[in-house]
């Protein structure tokens, strides 16, 4: 049974940094696109960043450009979320999500569409406060 397992949210002040971690069993997601997304009560689950199967392109949302890097370790199929210079609005459940296909290259508009991932983690809340 595949299973994504996120871990690294917390608490921080605004400013501050989080790690996040999807660690992923029951099979391999190395040759496969992989993201995380966020969810705030009340609204639709939004794209964060992704990356490509091989780790060399990645593709983030306007919102997190410059301040979030995300990041793979195939040979520990865990994918990775570096988030800095947080902000209060960055506070949310935060998703990681995979692509069941190898070696599937993604478009720009696959990235944040919720229906070309089919697995999902359980999510992990990160809070940021002012």
């Amino acid at each position: 049974q595949v299973q994504l397992v996120e871990s690294g949210g917390g608490l921080v002040q605004a400013g501050g940094s989080l790690s996040l971690s999807c660690a992923v069993s029951g099979r391999t997601f190395t040759n496969s696109p992989m993201g995380w997304f966020r969810q705030t009560p009340g609204k639709e689950r939004e794209f964060v960043a992704g990356i490509s199967w091989s780790g060399a392109s990645t593709y983030y949302a306007d919102s997190v450009k410059g301040r979030f890097t995300i990041s793979r370790d195939n040979a520990k199929n865990t994918v990775y979320l570096q988030m800095n210079s947080l902000k209060p609005e960055d506070t949310a459940v935060y998703y990681c999500a995979a692509h069941w296909a190898p070696y599937t290259s993604f478009s720009t508009r696959d990235w944040p569409d919720l229906k070309r991932y089919d697995y999902w983690g359980q999510g992990t809340q990160v809070t940021v406060s002012s």
